[in-house]
């Protein structure tokens, strides 16, 4: 466990040096902020409109940005090392394979972690104190939810990368991988789900659609995020069929832990039987 939070605290450490946590951080605080006091611009409103409204707005917006950001992070973890040289080096320590991996997504995990609670912590906060009549249980509550939520979607995507990390051999092509799975899963999956949808002219089995969301984590996220707020929020689209889910809450907690330990699992398990 040493050795794993050595490894950790390194590229904890190394995020610190590069700016990477301060500039995350920055970048969620003013746009969380923005979109508290602009977000209902639309509607010719300016300032905050509601608890609901903020939360489904920063959850669309997270969607976009934290599997992104996670991707950029993570996807150099291991195939970065073996281009610098280091990734010999560094098994000549007393740790294993198992162990390195793990410690660098957890450096890496809690960076995002750290930088979403900054970032997103301070938005709450200046909600919290500048305006009048929100209501700060509430608040606090919907906030704490959508933060943890964005962790374990970032920590999803972070894994992803991993998995694209220990399979390919050049930065380059793992970049490339990266980008690739970001546009899949938050532009091209819902296109292709829906064009599933208008294609079988109602003849796709209607118990199975609402599950093809959950090969989606940036669909699972949405959901918790939304259906937190069912009665004064709508789904529309692809994600009115999560309202057919019998699986509530508690199983879409549950599938974006599975987001992230799967693909971390098969990433280990790749490392760990790669040649270095």
């Amino acid at each position: 466990m040493n050795s794993i939070w050595t490894i950790a605290r390194k590229e904890l450490s190394d995020s610190l040096r590069n700016r990477w946590l301060l500039a995350i951080s920055l970048v969620f605080a003013t746009l969380a902020l923005g979109i508290a006091w602009f977000g209902a611009a639309a509607s010719g409103q300016v300032g905050y409109a509601s608890t609901p409204a903020t939360i489904a707005s920063l959850a669309s917006l997270g969607i976009f940005l934290i599997p992104l950001i996670a991707l950029l992070l993570a996807y150099d973890a291991i195939v970065g090392e073996e281009e610098g040289g280091t990734l010999l080096l560094l098994m000549t320590y007393p740790l294993s394979r198992s162990q390195l991996l793990f410690g660098k997504f957890l450096g890496h995990g809690l960076t995002l972690a750290l930088a979403t609670f900054i970032g997103f912590g301070v938005a709450g906060i200046a909600i919290a104190l500048l305006v009048e009549d929100v209501r700060i249980a509430g608040l606090a509550v919907a906030m704490f939810r959508f933060i943890a939520s964005t962790i374990l979607l970032g920590w999803g995507f972070i894994a992803l990368a991993y998995l694209v990390s220990v399979r390919v051999s050049e930065k380059p092509v793992a970049a490339g991988l990266a980008l690739a799975i970001w546009f899949f899963f938050v532009l091209v999956f819902d296109l292709a789900l829906l064009g599933t949808l208008v294609a079988s002219q109602g003849q796709f089995s209607s118990e199975l659609l609402p599950w093809l969301l959950m090969l989606n984590p940036t669909d699972i996220y949405r959901l918790l995020n939304i259906v937190a707020f069912s009665d004064s929020a709508e789904l529309n689209g692809v994600l009115s069929l999560g309202a057919e889910l019998p699986i509530g809450a508690a199983g879409l907690w549950f599938g974006l832990v599975l987001w992230f330990t799967v693909p971390l699992t098969g990433a280990i398990f790749l490392f760990r039987n790669r040649r270095i």
